[in-house]
């Protein structure tokens, strides 16, 4: 059987092409093109306007700005799993001599480190690199606006500063280790620094007549990792399955999940919006979707995954204000997600399985509540509540023999395996929560003991 992906029914295609085209007139952008990934393949690409007198396809460049974020978070992050840093780390371990040496890196990544929205002197997008040659430059003397850790703060030069850091470490210019580290093994030829041809102009469109002007295509020097991206709906179609699924010689699936986690709060007022790691949360009904959003001078981007859909859009606009490139995206996916759900996979038995751990399959109890543990295909187990609401965990195995708890309740909780003198099993240790075959066994070691008169009758 073809694993091909099904393409999306007429109706849903017509949908999603009239929501395009609605969104570039109201919008009153000179070009925009956007993508439709599902199951880790894009099934639909369209653009509306002009680029060069040419209705623009998915090779046609244009400015993502801030989604840049997302690939550096996934850079740095990659220096995480290589036990190189820790997001504990503050940044002068690494980095030493800059005005935010204390903020750790995972405050950085999640915009918690209180630092300032923007980088000092004139607005850094639309002017050149040049006027601030030096980290200080991008920093000023006080960038701390905000007590570290007490809100989300959006802090464009916090990511500068990431850049710098994944360059001190590697030791060479962070465009290169993004290239060598991202670019080239996923294959995303038409992502780069600087614009390459065919790309779009960015333009700014009067407020109250229908003219353009155009905007300037600087080169930001050293806040280039805040925004400085060039890509095409064809690339940000296969960056987009990379985030959904991931992809072991760049990032594991479980590192990019953990970027989906909200790591800071949202404002009082947004309770619908958050922040991950180098990722923007949305939820939309009740769906949740991650990735990030982009502007620059003359451009908007989005870039919107749903992991429980396997589903994720892209759109890609030439112009300043206007087109709500956050909204159509997010449109763009919740059309095929109500139009047409997910299919699951078929089922199949695993290849092979361990002999201990299918001896750890089946129930367990904690205390009365029954919970199931499955090992699943990757070599991970699951553990999930048998009755609604209670918790449950991903589970990674270690070299000790211990496991390691992904999500929820029990992540970064350590899960341990008791057996007695035979080797039989007798119960399971999670973060000092003690599961038992049976509902509070007595012979293994409950705390707090079990009343040896056993279960009663009224």
């Amino acid at each position: 059987m073809s694993s091909t992906p099904a393409d999306l029914l007429p109706e849903t295609r017509r949908a999603l092409l009239h929501k395009l085209a609605t969104g570039q007139v109201k919008g009153r952008a000179p070009s925009v093109v956007a993508a439709v990934v599902r199951d880790g393949s894009p099934v639909w690409l369209d653009g509306r306007g002009t680029v060069d007198g040419q209705v623009p396809d998915g090779d046609v460049q244009y400015r993502i700005g801030s989604i840049t974020k997302t690939f550096v978070a996934v850079l740095v992050l990659r220096l995480r799993d290589e036990g190189k840093l820790a997001l504990t780390d503050q940044l002068d371990d690494h980095l030493p001599g800059t005005a935010a040496g204390r903020a750790t890196i995972g405050a950085l990544l999640a915009h918690t480190a209180g630092l300032a929205s923007e980088a000092p002197g004139p607005w850094w997008e639309r002017t050149p690199g040049t006027l601030r040659p030096e980290l200080t430059d991008i920093l000023g003397d006080d960038p701390q606006v905000h007590p570290a850790g007490e809100r989300h703060h959006y802090s464009n030069p916090g990511f500068a500063l990431l850049g710098a850091l994944v360059e001190r470490v590697r030791g060479r210019a962070w465009g290169e280790v993004l290239r060598h580290e991202i670019l080239e093994p996923l294959a995303m030829t038409r992502t780069s620094l600087q614009p390459s041809a065919p790309h779009a102009a960015g333009w700014a469109v009067h407020p109250w007549a229908d003219v353009l002007l155009p905007e300037p295509a600087v080169d930001t020097g050293l806040m280039a990792p805040a925004g400085q991206l060039w890509s095409t709906a064809n690339d940000l179609a296969t960056f987009v399955a990379f985030l959904l699924d991931g992809d072991d010689r760049v990032l594991h699936a479980d590192t990019l999940a953990e970027m989906r986690r909200p790591a800071s709060p949202p404002e009082a007022t947004s309770w619908d919006g958050g922040y991950g790691l180098g990722m923007q949360l949305l939820r939309r009904d009740d769906r949740l979707l991650a990735g990030h959003t982009g502007s620059m001078p003359g451009f908007v981007a989005t870039v919107w995954t749903s992991a429980e859909d396997s589903l994720g859009t892209v759109v890609l606009s030439n112009v300043t204000t206007g087109l709500p490139a956050g909204t159509l995206a997010a449109d763009l996916l919740q059309t095929v997600a109500d139009r047409e759900p997910r299919i699951p996979p078929p089922w199949r038995p695993l290849p092979s399985i361990d002999p201990l751990l299918l001896d750890l399959a089946g129930p367990w109890y904690w205390a009365t509540a029954p919970f199931v543990l499955r090992p699943l295909p990757d070599g991970y187990l699951e553990l999930a509540p048998l009755a609604g609401g209670g918790r449950g965990t991903r589970l990674r195995p270690a070299t000790d023999g211990t496991w390691t708890g992904l999500n929820g309740y029990y992540a970064g909780e350590r899960l341990s395996i008791h057996r007695d003198a035979t080797g039989s099993v007798t119960h399971l240790d999670l973060g000092t929560f003690v599961f038992t075959r049976h509902p509070y066994a007595p012979e293994p070691p409950i705390p707090g003991g079990v009343d040896p008169t056993g279960w009663q009758t009224a």
